[in-house]
């Protein structure tokens, strides 16, 4: 259907996606790129149309393979000629050896025989029937069957509705003749991009240097020559028509610093939109890398976490071991986990919208190279946000954490509000309850003196309370609390607390 210059195809297309690219604007011959970072993108192109009164086919066999044929839209940018698609096609099932075979089943083909004969190649031709192309072809020769090839096939000369290439054909109906070039938008899966960031600490100190950089991933049969591109970032809604790929993307750090930005980043609607300032070619089965944001003197700090509650994942737990089992939640983590954190602001040499992707740490050692420390992912970040990434187990701190006491109360008459089950009376009057005390032990064997959060899940019951702590605590959820111990070093330093529950 054809409306004030617009003909949409059809008419159950994705108008978000398309949207920004539908203002009407003086059409160059470079294609423009939207990627998403859920493996798709919109793409724009011109198609040159030389259009006679009445019916007309065109073909352009300029697009991705992944295109996704009810997304197209197909255009005349200035709005000044009318046309009306009859008809369009997309195929895609372009010439290789396996559709070649598929189409010369139940025929005789010519096959090439190759053979070493006293140092000499000797080449031969057989006839040979194609009974079944495949997957495992089945070939007659001289009266005999046999799967595989016999040899190199060789096919006759290629028809005229051959595709060598994913073809869009349509059928357009003009009233006037005119000559222009549309413009194609449509939405092409296989096209994908990451974020991936690496950071520098010096031999010693926290302030960080970050080099952001950007990974465009293209395997969607096309090559985009000297493209514009831009880059959507955000969790948005798409519904996934093609399967999706495990992609695994490199990350690279070094080059030299200084000069104008290399991607301008800015909101758009609920997402992050970031543009290429120059032209880039995209080739088919490429990876590319673009630089997108260097900063120095970015200030961090360490942060040392002793979670010492862990769960195990073999072991069952029944309802009423909440309030019964001494047992529950008492295997221990001996690790004291390490991580790295700064803040995304502009006062701390950033501000800009993270994207998400993987965040690879490295201090430089004595000698001047770079040791790997660790690696994390993080989410979409805004401005003004911090940032953690989790780098693994500190190697000279460690943890202990053990019950020293538990007491069960199980007094009182009614029945039990999680289990259901009848309470056993007693002569006591008072709720039923329990308490539970433990002594988390610290040792630090670095150098230099640390401070270590210790994490405790009160994980019996949400009525608590903490009876004679050794030192001072915060609360961080319903059922949370944070120790601050600080350790200097090779020191020592014990953690003692009673909790006790009631329902």
């Amino acid at each position: 259907m054809n409306v004030g210059g617009y003909l949409l195809i059809p008419p159950r297309i994705q108008t978000f996606f398309l949207a920004c690219f539908l203002a009407p604007s003086v059409l160059s011959a470079a294609p423009s790129l939207t990627i998403y970072n859920q493996n798709f993108a919109v793409v724009r192109d011109s198609v040159p149309l030389d259009l006679q009164p009445g019916t007309n086919l065109i073909r352009f066999d300029g697009c991705a393979a992944f295109l996704e044929p009810s997304s197209v839209v197909l255009r005349d940018p200035a709005a000044k000629h009318t046309f009306q698609i009859l008809e369009q096609n997309f195929r895609y099932d372009s010439v290789s050896q396996d559709k070649l075979l598929e189409l010369n089943e139940g025929k005789v083909l010519s096959f090439e025989l190759s053979s070493s004969e006293g140092g000499q190649v000797r080449r031969e031709i057989v006839p040979g029937k194609v009974v079944r192309s495949g997957p495992m072809p089945l070939i007659e020769m001289n009266g005999n069957l046999r799967f595989g090839l016999p040899g190199q096939p060789l096919f006759p000369a290629l028809a005229d509705n051959t595709i060598l290439k994913p073809t869009l054909v349509w059928l357009l109906r003009s009233d006037a003749a005119a000559r222009f070039d549309g413009e194609l938008s449509y939405v092409t899966g296989e096209l994908q991009w990451e974020a991936d960031y690496n950071l520098v600490l010096p031999e010693r100190g926290e302030t960080l240097d970050l080099v952001g950089w950007i990974t465009m991933d293209n395997q969607t049969g096309k090559s985009f020559e000297n493209a514009r591109i831009k880059l959507m970032a955000g969790d948005l809604n798409k519904i996934q028509r093609f399967p999706r790929r495990q992609v695994f993307a490199a990350g690279f750090g070094g080059g030299g610093g200084g000069g104008a930005p290399t991607v301008a980043e800015k909101s758009f609607d609920e997402y992050h939109l970031y543009t290429l300032e120059r032209p880039a070619t995209l080739l088919d089965h490429e990876k590319k890398q673009v630089e997108f944001i260097r900063s120095a003197g970015v200030r961090s700090k360490a942060l040392y976490v002793y979670d010492g509650a862990s769960m195990d994942p073999d072991q069952v737990w029944l309802v009423q071991s909440l309030r019964t089992e001494p047992e529950y939640v008492i295997p221990e983590n001996r690790k004291v986990w390490v991580f790295r954190e700064f803040t995304n602001s502009a006062a701390n040499q950033l501000g800009i919208s993270l994207p998400k992707g993987t965040l690879r740490l490295y201090r430089r050692d004595s000698d001047g190279q770079l040791e790997f420390t660790g690696e994390s992912t993080i989410k979409h970040t805004p401005r003004d946000e911090s940032v953690r990434l989790f780098t693994g187990n500190s190697f000279d701190l460690v943890g202990r954490r053990r019950q020293t006491d538990f007491k069960s109360h199980l007094s009182g008459a009614g029945v039990d509000p999680v289990t259901g089950q009848p309470l056993v009376p007693s002569r006591s009057s008072e709720p039923p309850s329990m308490d539970e005390s433990f002594e988390i032990t610290l040792r630090n064997h670095k150098r230099e003196t640390v401070q270590v959060r210790v994490v405790e899940h009160l994980y019996r019951w949400s009525s608590w309370q903490i009876r004679e702590p050794s030192q001072a605590f915060v609360k961080t959820d319903a059922q949370t609390i944070e120790f601050l111990a600080e350790l200097k070093p090779d020191a020592e330093q014990k953690i003692n607390y009673t909790v006790h529950y009631w329902w």
